[in-house]
């Protein structure tokens, strides 16, 4: 029997998030999950789709700063959220949850 190789690559969802609309979505996704992983890594991907360069210009971090924050493994300050979210064009806003009855 030939079994054929199928070969596949790696999915990137920062080749996705290439209008405002997308990026404020995928945003969007990450805070309402309330998990920081998972919004570490929502504003890692997002740095990586504008360029983490200019990113890391506009933030006055490192490059290599924000990548490690930014990762899966990163437990970013929340100064670091912060500067990327302000960098990114978006702001941090308390919203109300409902109350334990």
């Amino acid at each position: 029997m030939n079994k054929l190789a199928i070969e596949t690559d790696a999915y990137d969802s920062a080749l996705v998030l290439d209008t405002p609309e997308a990026i404020e979505e995928y945003l969007v996704d990450a805070f309402e999950s309330e998990d920081s992983a998972v919004i570490a890594h929502a504003l890692g991907v997002v740095a990586r789709a504008r360029g983490m360069s200019q990113l890391a210009e506009e933030t006055g971090l490192s490059r290599q700063a924000l990548y490690k924050a930014l990762s899966v493994e990163g437990n970013p300050e929340f100064s670091t959220v912060m500067k990327v979210a302000h960098a990114l064009g978006f702001k941090l806003s308390p919203t109300r949850i409902a109350q334990p009855a």
